[in-house]
This record gives structure tokens, C-alpha cells and sequence, in this order.
């Protein structure tokens, strides 16, 4: 069984984006349900290893804080015995384990893992059937259209094989694995997916405002929509599209606000590893659309620690 959402937007898995901090932060603003970095599967089974030895859990590989529950873990890779051992080794931990078969990235795509899937029908059945018998958990599922514009129909095969493979819920990003994230999302494939499916759907791409939230639930009848880009540097989002569902309308927020919110999101990387290469990326994120912004994001770019990041950050506030 899946649990229960807070409410229907959710925060999208993104590699360097969605750390433990962003999470926590969405989480607060009102995401129904946040998601990890997808992971491999390798890497986890690889990692819990070494913790064992050093009495350690995989959580201080993975890490989380109690507080982002609901909280999914996104998996890839295709090897099947590494990936019903990397299930159970995380399913203690997390309340749905989320599978990937999204990412375009050629570095994930040339190990047979990601969107390329996509096209091996065999392969995936079997990874689904793997994973719902391996864990008692909900299993759940991230996918495109198909891998190029001739095949951009794979993703009704694939949802069929998911819903009776026993897969709870699926996310449908409506573009190719090559497309990347060029171009438009064609929001009319998630209504064509919801028409064919039993389970809840969650649409995803293109939302970065609360109307564009609202449109694409009126538009394809998804029961939950996912908000990757949109919500980079912008927690505020998640708050925005509950409050304009439900009244019509909602709050804007200020630069001030913004420059506030990459602060909240500093003291709470304090509680875990995240690189600070990967801090740095943030605050340019926070500052994006922000009076004085683009003079602002050179400067953070060459900043080499947290002091000197807090200070152009501090000095942002005029």
C-alpha cells in the first residue's frame, strides 16, 4: 500500500539537486512526497559492505532525516540479482522504493540502465517482478515516452507490464530519452497514460508555477504531479501550487524571501555530507530570477569555502 500524500505535488529525484537539505526544505513548504538522488544499485550494495564493518548503516550513505517521511529511494541498474540485494538493503529505511527508468544521461543509458530500458521489454519485466517480490515496501516507477521520437509510444507497453508486475504508482516525464530536456513535455501522453492505468499516475515536466501545476492536473486527470527544475532554488513552489489548488490563489515571495531560504537551506546542510561544490550550485540556483542575480553568480562561483559563500551571499541583502 502506498501511503498517504500531504498533499499532490512532489519533489522530482535530481542528481546534485534533491540532498537531504532540499528534501527537508520542499518537505516544509509542503511537498506530499520527496525523493532521493537515484542511486545505483552497485554502489549501494557496495557501500553497506563497508558500513557493516565499520558497524554503520546504509542511512549514513543515503542519508535522510525522520521528518522528510514519506520518503521514496530511486534506484537504477539492470543486473538482477545486485538489484533484489540493493532492495532489501534499503527497504528498512525508506516508505517506497522508487524505480528509475527515466534518466537520459549516456553515462547511465550505456550501462543498460535508465531510459534505455525502455526499449528491452523482457529485461524490464523481469526487473519489475524482481523488485515487487524482493521487498514488501510499494515499488513504484520514473519513465519517458520511449528513446527516440519513433518509439515515443514504448511507454503504454512498459505501464501495462508495471501495473501487472504489481508497481503501485507511476511518474511519466512526456519526453524522449534522447530529447534530453529539450523541447516541450507532451502533457497529452500523461492523459493517455492515465486512460489505460489503474494506479495513480504522476505527471511530470515543464511545471515551474502554480497555474502550470493546476493546467496540467485539468488537462491529463494525473492524480499527483512531480516538479524537478521547477523547484530548484525554490521551495517556495510546493506551498505556492497546494495554496492555488485549493483557493485560487497564493503568496509571492521576494528576493529577500529567497536569500532567507538559501540560508534555512545552509543550516541545514550543517546536519549532512553534502559536497560543497554541490552547495555552491544551489546558491546559484537561489539566485536565479533575483535583482542583481547574474552580477551575483560569477562571485559565487569562485568561491572556494562556506565563509566565503556566506559572506557574498550576507551581501546580497540590500
Amino acid at each position: 500500500m502506498l501511503p498517504t500524500f500531504s498533499s499532490r505535488a512532489f519533489l522530482a529525484p535530481m542528481a546534485g539537486v534533491s540532498d537531504p537539505a532540499l528534501r527537508l526544505q520542499c518537505k516544509k513548504m509542503g511537498a506530499g512526497l520527496v525523493v532521493t538522488e537515484f542511486t545505483s544499485i552497485h554502489s549501494i550494495i557496495a557501500k553497506e559492505k563497508q558500513l557493516k564493518e565499520n558497524k554503520k548503516t546504509i542511512q549514513e550513505f543515503l542519508e535522510y532525516s525522520e521528518q522528510e517521511r514519506p520518503l521514496s529511494v530511486q534506484l537504477f541498474g539492470s543486473d538482477l540479482l545486485a538489484l533484489e540485494k540493493a532492495a532489501k538493503i534499503v527497504e528498512p529505511f525508506f516508505d517506497i522504493i522508487d524505480y528509475n527508468m527515466g534518466c537520459p544521461a549516456p553515462h547511465i543509458t550505456q550501462q543498460m540502465a535508465g531510459g534505455a530500458l525502455l526499449q528491452e521489454v523482457n529485461l524490464t519485466q523481469q526487473i519489475f517482478s524482481t523488485l515487487v517480490n524482493a521487498v514488501k515496501k510499494p515499488v513504484t516507477l520514473k519513465i519517458r515516452l520511449g528513446v527516440t521520437e519513433a518509439s515515443k509510444y514504448l511507454f503504454k507497453d512498459i505501464a501495462e507490464i508495471a501495473e501487472d508486475e504489481g508497481i503501485q504508482m507511476i511518474t511519466l516525464h512526456p519526453r524522449t530519452v534522447t530529447q534530453g530536456y529539450s523541447g516541450n513535455a507532451d502533457w497529452q501522453m500523461i492523459k493517455e497514460l492515465k486512460e489505460i492505468s489503474n494506479i495513480p499516475i504522476v505527471g511530470n515536466g515543464d511545471i515551474t508555477t502554480p497555474e502550470d501545476a493546476k493546467t496540467m492536473i485539468d488537462q491529463t486527470g494525473c492524480d499527483y504531479i512531480m516538479i524537478g527544475r521547477g523547484a530548484m532554488g525554490n521551495p517556495f513552489l510546493f506551498e505556492q501550487i497546494n495554496d492555488y489548488l485549493t483557493t485560487g490563489t497564493y503568496k509571492k515571495y521576494t528576493f529577500k524571501d529567497k536569500l532567507d531560504a538559501f540560508f534555512e537551506y545552509l543550516h541545514l546542510t550543517t546536519q549532512y555530507n553534502i559536497k560543497f561544490s554541490n552547495i555552491k550550485s544551489q546558491a546559484m540556483r537561489f539566485t536565479k530570477g533575483m535583482n542583481g542575480g547574474a552580477k551575483l553568480r560569477p562571485k559565487i562561483s569562485r568561491t572556494k569555502n562556506l565563509i566565503e559563500l556566506e559572506k557574498i551571499m550576507n551581501d546580497a541583502y540590500v
